[in-house]
């Protein structure tokens, strides 16, 4: 039976997550495969930690270049996170001719265009099943079982973190921090939740899916980007009343030869599949012309789930060494090295807004605000006007149709300006039709 030498970097979560599956699914792996997976070498700063799983002391080693040049090793995983000195490292383990499996996104968002190039170059291939959705199998899918379609649009619950907190503000009627400080507790949320909350995490992962989903080329920086951290209590409550739920979304829609990239909290209808979504969890919709609706459901994150994804990767590239093939081309290198796509300005989207604004209780305050909104293009859907007094205002929240985001803009800076408005007004964007 072939046996194929693999080298791990990073022997943390999601590498301890690794071990534990070559281990206890050794006899599995080893018949669907037809080979053995022979983890040769670790590499990890701390060796010392308990991380729960046994493995030879003569195997660990604190300098990565034991695994990066390696002769006898052919498959290097990537499991250390961040940009530096993981971009280095891969770049590294491809110049030695090793193929490279790798659980990091915000790599891949930032700089996916060298290592794709640097894979090319060297005759080696990357896997990155793990970059997005933990142990949801979307990247095969998009690539492969997907293959058929022009993919119409996606819709992302990408990160935990955020899903968990939007879960139990709804669920409990707690305030963001509070549910934040929660989540911090129970190990959902970083120190510095900042990529998570603020949507940042999740725009790394859009950022990979859009590319192959839509086969171009984006730049991270066209993705638009907004957090949870204003959604409050009363905004999770009228979203309630007019039959919606919060989520913090991913969005990509094909927009005949552009692209629509956004992630940020959007109001859907409680009775789609995405809002049934709680806690940790991930999903992604995806609309294909040929399938119709799909969605993919599981755990975004986690050192077993994320675990999982890289050893399909890893078995993948096995089983083309055992058989000697070495498969390059489109559905192994995805699109994005030579088409160039266009994504549409954020000023230019379309879609239906949830608006609250906080204003002194006076007659004519409302049609002060439907004017301006008027003025600029915007049509009322409904309107709830109680008497709730939010620090000696009350709030008026509207949905209206669909309408330009530059004509949002525009009005709430008029708005926002009246003397009889005392806060900011929150925006939440809507997926769905509006009646």
């Amino acid at each position: 039976m072939k046996e194929i030498k693999v080298g791990l970097i990073g022997f943390g979560t999601v590498g301890t997550g690794v071990v534990k599956i070559l281990q206890e699914n050794a006899s599995v792996i080893e018949q669907r495969l037809g080979g053995r997976i022979y983890l040769y070498k670790i590499a990890d700063i701390d060796l010392k930690r308990d991380r729960g799983v046994q493995v030879p002391t003569e195997i660990l080693t604190s300098d990565v270049q034991e695994v990066i040049a390696n002769p006898e090793i052919s498959i290097v995983l990537e499991l250390i996170g961040g940009i530096e000195p993981a971009r280095t490292f891969i770049l590294k383990a491809m110049e030695s001719g090793k193929h490279v499996v790798t659980a990091n996104k915000a790599l891949l968002a930032l700089h996916r265009e060298e290592i794709f190039t640097a894979a090319q170059k060297y005759g080696v291939r990357i896997g990155f099943e793990a970059s997005v959705g933990g142990g949801i199998p979307i990247i095969r899918s998009i690539r492969e079982g997907l293959v058929a379609n022009k993919i119409i649009s996606l819709f992302g619950i990408l990160n935990g973190t955020s899903n968990y907190i939007l879960t139990r503000m709804t669920q409990e009627g707690k305030g963001f921090r509070e549910t934040l400080k929660e989540a911090q507790r129970l190990g959902y949320a970083e120190a510095d939740p900042t990529l998570d909350v603020e949507g940042i995490d999740a725009a790394h992962k859009l950022s990979i899916l859009a590319s192959l989903a839509f086969g171009i080329k984006v730049d991270f920086q066209d993705i638009f980007v907004e957090g949870i951290s204003h959604i409050t209590p009363l905004d999770i409550q009228f979203s309630r009343e007019f039959g919606y739920r919060v989520k913090l979304l991913a969005i990509g829609k094909w927009d005949g030869g552009r692209v629509e990239l956004r992630v940020h909290p959007t109001m859907l209808p409680a009775d789609h599949l995405l809002s049934t979504v709680e806690g940790v969890y991930n999903a992604i919709y995806i609309f294909g012309d040929a399938v119709g609706p799909t969605m993919f459901y599981g755990q975004g994150a986690g050192g077993l789930p994320t675990g999982s994804a890289v050893v399909s990767d890893l078995v993948d590239l096995c089983r083309d060494i055992i058989k000697g093939l070495n498969r390059q081309g489109p559905l192994i290198t995805p699109f994005w090295s030579s088409h160039q796509g266009v994504v549409k300005d954020m000023e230019e989207v379309v879609t239906p807004y949830y608006l609250r604004f906080t204003a002194v209780d006076r007659p004519g305050v409302l049609s002060k605000i439907s004017g301006i909104l008027g003025e600029h293009e915007i049509s009322i859907a409904s309107v709830i006007q109680k008497g709730r007094r939010v620090k000696g205002a009350v709030p008026i929240v509207m949905m209206t149709h669909e309408a330009t985001e530059r004509n949002i803009r525009r009005a709430l800076h008029e708005i926002n300006r009246l003397d009889v408005i005392r806060a900011r007004t929150t925006l939440i964007r809507v997926e769905g039709e509006v009646t």
